[in-house]
């Protein structure tokens, strides 16, 4: 029979090995495969576009439509979401977005015309609309506040992996089994993750069984305190969100953003493929790598925020990242115009999404920053203008070319909005709450 003092040390040895990895890094490395998995959900459909059209017979325009239903969807429920994760907490919300996106992931498939295309479309996108915020709210219970650039920073590049690795491998899988067995399988995964995280997750970090007592005191004492959020922070509603100043700088700003971005997770496959005379594969492997940039974007925007942060001057590690990131954006969008082989126009565009995601990082620490306990709704307004940017993008590639008899303006009103941008970041205030600002 085994000693009771040396059953007591094995289960402290257990328990020891078990608190290796802090908690809060296993959620980070859950989120981070969540947003791979978002966005090669959302890519598969411009791996997809030409067996698509095919398929149901739509022209180029209807096309855009299909391509932006998302968007609206995606914009329009963001707001609801975040308020989804504030009243019930990350655990259920999340778990029931997934769910309910990778159904219609999973629907896409059965689809027979552009009606019902739309319709899937815009319930995929509504479905995905609550994921971000509600990871954001997780984040305020559980991410110290010095780490919330490197966290959103690593959070936001898996979804510009995803998007990367979704072009080349998805245009291989529709190729070989299909672009309807496609979808179905990306949902089964979802639905995989969506009871991995009910599993694992909790709203506070106090309640996890298997966080230590040393993290839990840490992310306590480093984390967002109540007497800095001002726990008598008043009950949000629709005239405090809509008053402050920085709720609509950070909406503004985040629209120029998304307006580059949506670009290259929807119209440039098809641009490339179609400018260059690129065969499916080629092609998406010449689209991935702006993503790949996004995500070294993210990671190098996520650590600058962090620096900054840490040397005492909260506003700078904020505005300098996005505002340096637009900069890189608008320059990198015209030049790439004027490249006329296909590995130089790609160079640049990669230069511009990676400015383009220097500016999630700083954008949504705003958001936890400004929001407090309300930052699942501040965030998911944030994103909501900044899909109606993802919405007109999908339509103003296709119409801008058709009216113009070329893809040039396009790209000039993209880097007109990111240097907008540049000047919208030197009004805003991270330090001042929603009712402050």
């Amino acid at each position: 029979m085994a000693h009771p003092t040396s059953m007591n040390n094995e289960s402290i040895s257990i328990r020891n090995a078990q608190t290796l990895i802090p908690s809060r890094y296993l959620l980070v490395a859950l989120t981070f495969l969540l947003s791979l998995l978002l966005y090669i959900d959302r890519a598969c459909i411009s791996a997809a576009t030409d067996p698509i059209r095919s398929a149901l017979g739509l022209n180029e325009k209807e096309m855009a439509w299909v391509l932006s239903a998302f968007a609206l969807g995606y914009a329009l429920f963001q707001t609801p979401g975040g308020l989804l994760a504030d009243r019930f907490g990350p655990r259920v919300t999340l778990t029931v977005v997934v769910s309910f996106w990778s159904l219609f992931t999973g629907l896409t498939a059965a689809t027979w015309n552009l009606v019902s295309m739309l319709a899937v479309r815009f319930l995929f996108g509504a479905g995905e609309a609550g994921a971000f915020p509600t990871m954001a709210r997780a984040f305020y219970s559980w991410i110290p506040m010095s780490e919330r650039g490197r966290v959103q920073g690593i959070n936001f590049s898996g979804s510009r992996l995803g998007a990367a690795f979704a072009l080349p491998v998805v245009a291989w899988m529709i190729t070989a089994f299909g672009w309807r067995e496609t979808f179905v399988t990306w949902a089964l995964l979802g639905f995989g993750w969506a009871i991995l995280w009910y599993l694992w997750f909790h709203n506070d970090p106090a309640e996890h069984p298997r966080i230590s007592a040393a993290e839990l005191d840490h992310i306590r004492k480093t984390r967002q305190q109540a007497k800095d959020d001002k726990s008598h922070q008043p009950k949000l509603s629709a005239t405090v969100l809509l008053r402050s100043r920085n709720m609509w700088l950070a909406m503004a700003q985040y629209f120029c953003s998304n307006f580059t971005f949506f670009f290259a997770l929807t119209w440039l496959f098809p641009h490339l493929k179609k400018t260059y005379q690129l065969e499916p594969v080629q092609a998406g492997l010449f689209a991935a790598a702006p993503l790949l940039c996004g995500a070294f974007g993210n990671w190098f925007s996520g650590c600058m925020v962090d620096r900054i942060y840490r040397q005492n001057r909260w506003a700078l590690s904020r505005r300098a990242p996005a505002m340096l990131g637009f900069a890189l954006s608008a320059m990198g969008l015209i030049t790439s115009v004027y490249m006329e082989r296909p590995l130089t126009a790609v160079i640049f565009l990669s230069i511009a999404i990676f400015g383009a995601d220097m500016t999630l990082a700083p954008s949504w620490a705003l958001c936890i920053d400004i929001g407090r306990k309300h930052s699942g709704a501040v965030s998911g307004t944030m994103n909501m203008a900044g899909n109606l940017g993802s919405f007109l993008t999908g339509l103003a590639f296709a119409y801008l070319q058709a009216w113009t008899g070329s893809v040039v303006p396009f790209f000039f009103v993209g880097a007109g909005l990111n240097l907008l941008a540049v000047v919208l970041w030197t009004l805003v205030r991270p330090e001042k709450g929603l009712e402050e600002y």
